[in-house]
């Protein structure tokens, strides 16, 4: 019985120190403190508009082969539709509007060119897509141009339809929407097409202008904008038929909201410029006006320019004064006095029947 009761005893002081023992707190490595524990795990990234003030110009990649929109010119100068909003921006950011580089860019290589940060934005007849929205990491800033996809032959060809074109070959810039929704309107149709395609628009419309295939496609601005370049510019025509919807406007890498703001709200000046009847001639005549809309835009109160980070209060102001509110860019490019005269259309304002409509600034 005392063995048992002794047994028993050293059962319970075993026990007991096991409990102790798991209670106590564990022993852990030693901590070592050090400077390099107070630092940053990472330094903190540059901003877009940072490295462009820094480097004192705007990089912005456009189009040197598309009059009417980007193109480049004997003497060296580049001009156009989207080339103006190049200029917006570097209006909006220094007060200049010829702070500006125009980084020249084929369809194929324009997004290699953003992401590596070797240009600050895409002005360059690019389309919004989903997939280049989250695939390619961008972000489409407004639409300034609402076009379609659109097919040019030969007059004497008779081609009216898509069905007209079973077996015919197709000229096209690879790497672009245009040639996807190419297969993709063809497919549907059940017409079968042999597609040539080349690395941009001077090799394209080269080939169809020399008869090396039957029809080339592009947004059918572009279209009115090479028949132009045409040898013969009369013999050709472009079809009633549209293949896509081709929402074109600038484009800026993911991550920079402040940059994409900057983006966004000089182009949305350009509109409600438009809308209150500011012109590039008229605005200095708005600058005691009492309507609260009208202050805000030109910078008399509310200090917006300073909610996207620019420190001129009047940076709107610089962009109508030195490139005009959307309808001045627009004709001045595109519109009756020039060779295109290409009707507004869709990119008329709401209040003319089209679909351009910017938020208000408040």
């Amino acid at each position: 019985m005392r063995k048992l009761k002794k047994a028993g005893m050293i059962l319970s002081m075993v026990v007991g120190m096991i409990i102790a023992a798991c209670m106590s707190p564990a022993a852990g490595p030693e901590v070592v403190e050090s400077d390099e524990a107070a630092a940053p795990a990472m330094q903190e990234v540059q901003s877009t508009l940072s490295i462009v003030q820094e480097r004192g110009k705007l990089v912005c990649i456009g189009n040197a082969q598309l009059p009417g929109f980007g193109f480049l010119d004997s003497e060296g100068n580049f001009s156009g539709f989207d080339v103006d909003y190049c200029r917006a921006i570097a209006a909006a950011i220094f007060g200049d509007a010829n702070a500006l580089e125009v980084r020249p860019a084929t369809a194929k290589e324009r997004f290699t060119i953003l992401s590596s940060g070797e240009g600050d934005v895409i002005i360059r007849n690019t389309t919004w897509t989903m997939s280049r929205d989250t695939d390619l990491g961008m972000n489409f800033g407004p639409t300034t141009f609402y076009d379609g996809q659109g097919l040019m032959v030969r007059k004497e060809s008779g081609v009216a339809t898509l069905q007209d074109l079973q077996g015919a070959s197709v000229c096209v810039v690879t790497g672009t929407t245009t040639e996807l929704n190419l297969a993709d309107q063809f497919a549907a149709a059940g017409v079968d097409y042999e597609a040539v395609v080349f690395e941009d628009f001077d090799q394209s419309f080269t080939a169809y202008d020399e008869g090396r295939c039957d029809a080339v496609t592009t947004d059918k601005s572009s279209l009115v904008s090479r028949q132009t370049t045409l040898t013969v510019p009369a013999d050709h025509v472009i079809i009633n038929v549209t293949l896509s919807k081709e929402p074109l406007g600038p484009a800026v890498r993911h991550g920079d909201d402040q940059w994409f703001d900057i983006v966004n709200w000089v182009v949305y000046a350009t509109m409600l410029a438009e809308e209150h009847g500011i012109s590039s001639q008229n605005v200095d005549s708005f600058m005691d006006s009492n309507d609260p809309n009208i202050r805000k835009l030109l910078g008399l109160e509310g200090d917006f320019c300073a909610k996207i980070g620019l420190s001129n209060a009047g940076c709107f102001v610089d962009v109508i004064k030195q490139l005009g509110n959307y309808a001045e860019i627009y004709d001045r490019n595109l519109g009756p006095d020039t060779v295109f005269d290409l009707p507004r259309g869709l990119n008329s304002l709401y209040t003319d029947g089209g679909i351009l409509y910017a938020p208000p600034i408040r």
